[in-house]
């Protein structure tokens, strides 16, 4: 059984918040402090360029990778961590299409994340062959799935309401009508059991810096099916993925397996601290965090929707349906989740009216979820987020 009193001990949060936002940002790890600040004294400022191979920072990439593929349900040499989400999308979306030369559709619904579709939209333009996007309502992608799709590009948790896709079902359908699937794992990874060999998923790609803890910016990695990995053809061909960067040959070889699908220098000091951060998984049974996390959200709908009338439920009722998070919407959610930040409930909002709570068993337990609800009873009741400075927009919600 997880012990999640000495998970919370492991991060820092500042005195007096109740921090509901592990979905976009998980909190600082303390073993990360001590672990960059050695990457840049000892490693860094010690051993200079030495570092590369003295400090392991060339396999940096594929050692946290393998880390992360043990929280994926991937095996170990499947996964490869850098550079950012949206290239990874691109990476692994070129790929899938170029599997299936003779189909023109990505199907992708209206739940994913806008970068993955930007990316879909941006790819297509550059193959300049005729593919087209098609986007429909979540609850209709199983049955848009059909014979004259390449690629079936979803984002399993819906960023927005938390809605759940079932990657085992649809990975099935996909693969019966010859349909490659490309699985985005970004509120899923660290959040919920994953099991893409189980599943047979082809590609998937996620962020590290939410519920895995890695740090604003952190890099994302990038999964290719162990039946795939040599035959794979990376359409950003960057040095790093080079069979042998450091012959520099005038032409491009495709690496070992998923190593072919590293594309820039290793972000050493990011890497260092996604590394100090997955230390607090090695004791974490994910179905522990599964369990309880769905409980946190039961328990949350329903001491707001209790004391809050005027929130309505966005996310599913059914916790075996949604993410570890919770929506609700408001027209005046943006001021309303202003109000709360500023009383130290930290969630976020997403437009038009979403108020999104992330609930992160590693650091949140019921007592968090039964403050933020009084303070947010106390702003809906009072009327306290109707101030001039709560409806101003940051560049960030």
């Amino acid at each position: 059984m997880t012990d999640f009193q000495a998970t919370r001990a492991r991060f820092r949060i500042p005195d007096g918040v109740i921090y509901l936002d592990g979905n976009s940002l998980g909190p600082l790890p303390v073993a990360a402090e001590d672990r960059v600040a050695r990457t840049l004294a000892v490693e860094w400022g010690g051993q200079l360029i030495r570092g590369w191979n003295s400090a392991g920072w060339m396999v940096q990439p594929r050692v946290v990778g393998d880390r992360i593929a043990r929280l994926i349900g991937a095996p170990a040499g499947s996964v490869v961590v850098g550079d950012t989400l949206s290239i990874k999308v691109y990476q692994a979306l070129a790929a899938a299409l170029a599997m299936q030369p003779d189909r023109r559709v990505i199907l992708s619904d209206s739940g994913n994340f806008p970068t993955d579709l930007y990316m879909a939209e941006g790819l297509i333009e550059t193959l300049g062959r005729g593919h087209i996007l098609k986007v429909v309502a979540p609850e209709e992608v199983e049955a848009a799935i059909g014979e004259d799709v390449a690629v079936l590009m979803l984002t399993e948790v819906d960023y927005r309401t938390g809605r759940l896709h079932d990657m085992a079902a649809l990975t099935t359908k996909a693969h019966a009508a010859g349909v490659v699937t490309v699985w985005d794992l970004a509120h899923s990874a660290g959040a919920l059991p994953v099991d893409l060999a189980g599943t047979g998923a082809d590609f998937a790609v996620g962020c590290t810096y939410k519920y895995l803890n890695g740090g604003p910016g952190a890099p994302a990695f990038i999964y290719v099916a162990p039946r795939h990995a040599q035959t794979t053809q990376p359409a950003l061909s960057g040095w790093m993925g080079h069979e042998a960067p450091f012959s520099f040959d005038p032409s491009y070889r495709p690496g070992e397996g998923v190593e072919r699908m590293r594309v820039g220098t290793p972000p050493v000091i990011a890497l260092a601290a996604l590394d100090a951060a997955l230390d607090v998984w090695d004791g974490v049974d994910m179905a522990d965090v599964r369990r309880t996390s769905i409980a946190l959200c039961d328990l949350f709908i329903e001491l707001v929707e209790a004391r809050c009338p005027a929130l309505e439920l966005a996310s599913p009722r059914d916790g075996t349906r949604r993410g570890s998070q919770v929506s609700f919407r408001h027209r005046h959610g943006y001021a309303i989740m202003q109000a709360l930040i500023d009383r130290g409930v930290i969630g976020d909002f997403r437009a038009p009216d979403i108020l999104r709570f992330g609930f992160t068993p590693l650091y949140i337990g019921e007592a968090e979820v039964c403050g933020a609800v009084a303070v947010l009873k106390q702003v809906l009741d009072g009327g306290l987020w109707d101030r001039p400075e709560y409806h101003r927009k940051a560049a960030v919600t």
